[in-house]
């Protein structure tokens, strides 16, 4: 795909706000089994966006990352230094009293504690947290234009260090960013999947010392390269899981009993992909599947969303559900300033 149809799609806002209208589906059902959901919402593929549609955690830190990045390119080319812009944003959420919509302990753990100036972030990272928290909000970078793939990558990792240190989350949240970029670019959700798994593969050994710095050594592992061969390889094993169940899998059964319920980040990005991949060419189903889930629906969605978004651009998402999601305004402007 060309660069114009990429742009012509605007895949930045179509992600976005993919991301958010999952999210938004997600919230209600949440902590319910699929039974539950059912008898609430009625049949899952005729699941309506609420009223008001109001988002989660995962909307919230997914802009608190991307104002974060955006004052990180302001001040020149996105490198190690996004770590303290990306603090503070991350820092400003916690404090703030829109707040209140059931976030991880780990983020706030984290937050907490990169309020202490005195201390470098890597004290601050759990090291030993692997949820879904960082993945769900890693999109913009794999919408922000004009980096390589060390940046991406380096700097994905980093945005999850700085709350889940755990290498599996570090893992999950680069392999997400790279699923939005290729998606963004044109990439064929058919051929989506083994893409990953070779990225996976090529990257499995590779730690980026210049981005995390000394992180690894908080954990029990003899070295850097064990540390992160780790992550890559819980990653590999349900990115196989995936492969499966593309091919096997009914869309008419509940999504986590074939990836798991996605409280965990490689889980997160392997259900929410596999939503995604059972309806690539039909958004608004995929989002309904993954919010009709036994497990962390809102996540799942928010994935699934911000992967259909970067596939089809901002076409996909009807205009009576996008004009009403919450932080409409600043998921558009930031979308059509990577856009651009």
């Amino acid at each position: 795909m060309t660069a114009t149809t990429t742009v012509h799609k605007r895949a930045a806002t179509g992600s976005l706000l993919g991301l958010a209208l999952g999210d938004a589906l997600g919230f209600p059902t949440e902590f319910s089994d699929v039974p539950s959901i059912l008898a609430k919402c009625g049949p899952w593929r005729e699941m309506e966006l609420p009223t008001p549609a109001i988002v989660t955690d995962d909307t919230q830190m997914t802009l608190a990352l991307g104002r974060g990045l955006r004052t990180a390119m302001d001040r020149g080319v996105l490198g190690p230094e996004m770590a303290e812009p990306v603090r503070q944003e991350f820092i400003a959420w916690n404090r703030s009293p829109e707040n209140n919509r059931a976030p991880g302990n780990t983020c706030l753990t984290a937050c907490d504690l990169l309020e202490r100036p005195d201390r470098p972030w890597q004290d601050a990272s759990q090291i030993h947290s692997k949820g879904c928290g960082a993945n769900m909000r890693v999109a913009p970078l794999g919408l922000v234009p004009g980096l390589s793939d060390e940046q991406r990558a380096g700097a994905a990792q980093l945005q999850s260090a700085l709350t889940h240190g755990h290498p599996t989350a570090l893992a999950a949240s680069d392999l997400t960013a790279h699923a939005v970029r290729l998606l963004a670019q044109g990439a064929e959700p058919t051929g989506l999947v083994g893409l990953l798994r070779s990225y996976a593969i090529e990257n499995r050994s590779r730690y980026h010392h210049r981005w995390l710095g000394d992180l690894w050594t908080r954990s029990q592992d003899p070295g850097p390269e064990h540390f992160i061969a780790r992550g890559w390889d819980e990653c590999l094993e349900i990115l196989g899981r995936l492969q499966d169940a593309v091919r096997t899998v009914s869309p008419e059964t509940d999504p986590c009993l074939a990836t798991g319920a996605g409280w965990i980040a490689e889980e997160a990005l392997a259900t929410g992909l596999l939503c995604f991949l059972l309806f690539a060419d039909a958004p608004l189903t995929a989002l309904r599947r993954a919010a009709c889930t036994s497990g962390d629906s809102d996540s799942i969605a928010c994935l699934a969303g911000a992967f259909a978004g970067a596939h089809l651009g901002s076409d996909a998402w009807p205009t009576e559900w996008a004009d009403r999601i919450e932080y409409q305004g600043e998921l558009v402007t930031l979308g059509a300033l990577w856009d651009a």
